[in-house]
């Protein structure tokens, strides 16, 4: 952690109708967002920079609380306030992760842990497959900029079978299996919080009392063939979900 403070140039339009709240949480945002401001960086202090840029308290008060709310700084008793983590905000989706931590500019690697047929009457039957299909068994931990994001247990059905491990290594499953014919999918899709295994605990890097983000999800393509079955866990101090809710 560094122990310079960020001190993030403002300029404010004062005869603007924008509030000046939002015109510096706005500027504040995009600094972070940047990278002009690392995670876990001290963030001046509201005193300092309401004086900085001639504010009132209240209105540098407001400007932070919004990026406190929206998960960009964090503050911590009698230590200060800090830029958070940097997350990875992924609405609810059938797509890769990996395409869109890429979309979202990180730098995505996979090393895949595991990679063999099995027997698995649990996958098979999540499946809507006979209990003794031989199911490709395939492990993978996540890393976004080279730090541990998620562990990532699929399953897949016979006709998937050939995708291999160097495959794997460089691309995000949906990719591999749009290039075997795979279009749309319908998943269900079910997440949950809960604490980490001790497995978890080490490939991830994190402490027993950081909770995790257990996603499980199956997919099939309209036809009602089936996709993947999938089991996947991420670490709750980097990663965010975003849902987006639609009425009919």
């Amino acid at each position: 952690m560094s122990s310079t403070e960020a001190v993030v140039p403002v300029a404010l339009d004062r005869a603007s109708p924008i509030p000046l709240y939002f015109q510096l949480a706005e500027q504040l945002t995009a600094a972070i967002s940047d990278g002009q401001a690392q995670p876990g960086d001290p963030f001046e202090n509201e005193v300092a920079m309401s004086e900085r840029l001639g504010l009132s308290r209240p209105t540098v008060r407001r400007a932070i609380h919004h990026l406190v709310d929206q998960g960009l700084l964090v503050r911590r008793r009698g230590l200060g306030t800090f830029v958070a983590s940097r997350r990875v905000h992924r609405r609810a989706s059938k797509g890769s992760l990996y395409e869109d931590l890429a979309i979202q500019g990180r730098d995505p690697s996979t090393s895949v842990l595991r990679h063999e047929v099995e027997i698995n009457p649990r996958a098979a039957a999540s499946l809507d497959l006979d209990k003794d299909t031989e199911l490709l068994a395939v492990v993978r931990l996540r890393l976004a900029d080279g730090e541990p994001l998620a562990i990532m247990r699929n399953w897949l059905p016979p006709r998937h079978s050939g995708i291999t491990r160097e495959q794997l290594e460089q691309r995000g499953l949906y990719a591999l299996l749009r290039d075997q014919g795979v279009g749309s999918v319908v998943a269900h899709q079910s997440i949950a919080a809960r604490l980490p295994t001790v497995e978890e605990r080490e490939l991830l890097d994190i402490s027993s009392r950081l909770p995790v983000i257990a996603v499980t999800r199956t997919a099939f393509d309209p036809s009602g063939a089936p996709v993947e079955h999938a089991e996947h866990v991420y670490r709750s101090d980097g990663y965010t979900f975003d849902l987006v809710l639609e009425e009919s």
